[in-house]
């Protein structure tokens, strides 16, 4: 689905706004059309109340803002080899084959369903991100012959940064992804 698609957009949005649009397009197809076909119409709701019902899924199940926002602050304060440890454990959870990495530009390599991330963490808490570390994530990732890259930053990126990072396929974990990783229940 593209990221700013009509429905794409919904999902990021609060679940209600899906409902209220969904009955919004039922009313007045009831409204405008015979009522012979009117039914027929109103079932170009439905997917509004898909997506409606899968926005209510997830953010439900996602953690309040005042937990991720605890959640950030110990990320904060957290060592390397604290913050490792649990990265580790939160995609281990997710079902990753977590192994740690001693190369320039990657501290770990995911796994899962043939489909394998090198990621870079070590600068998670760094002020400024630059297009050097990708770089090194790109190349430690072709190294690797992995599948994608992912770098991990609780500040945004830089312009620069963010648009190479878009352009040569980096994922990036902000702040806010990376908290909800960490909250997730571990199974």
């Amino acid at each position: 689905m593209a990221e700013n698609s009509l429905f794409a957009i919904l999902l990021r949005s609060r679940w209600w706004i899906s409902f209220a649009i969904c009955a919004a397009v039922a009313l007045v197809s009831l409204a405008v059309f015979p009522k012979d076909i009117s039914p027929f119409a109103a079932l170009g709701a439905f997917p509004f109340f898909i997506v409606g019902c899968m926005a209510f899924y997830r953010q439900m199940r996602a953690p309040s803002p005042v937990r991720l926002a605890q959640i950030e602050e110990t990320l904060r304060q957290q060592s390397w080899s604290d913050f490792c440890a649990q990265l580790e454990a939160a995609w281990q959870a997710e079902g990753y084959t977590v192994q740690r990495l001693d190369m320039a530009g990657a501290d770990l390599l995911l796994e899962r369903n043939g489909q394998t991330l090198v990621v870079s963490a070590r600068r998670w808490k760094a002020a400024s991100h630059g297009v050097e570390p990708l770089r090194e994530l790109a190349e430690a990732a072709r190294r690797q012959q992995a599948g994608a890259s992912v770098y991990v930053a609780m500040q945004p990126l830089g312009g620069n940064a963010a648009t190479w990072a878009a352009e040569h396929g980096v994922m990036v974990l902000d702040r806010t992804a990376l908290a909800t990783l960490i909250a997730k229940p571990k199974r």
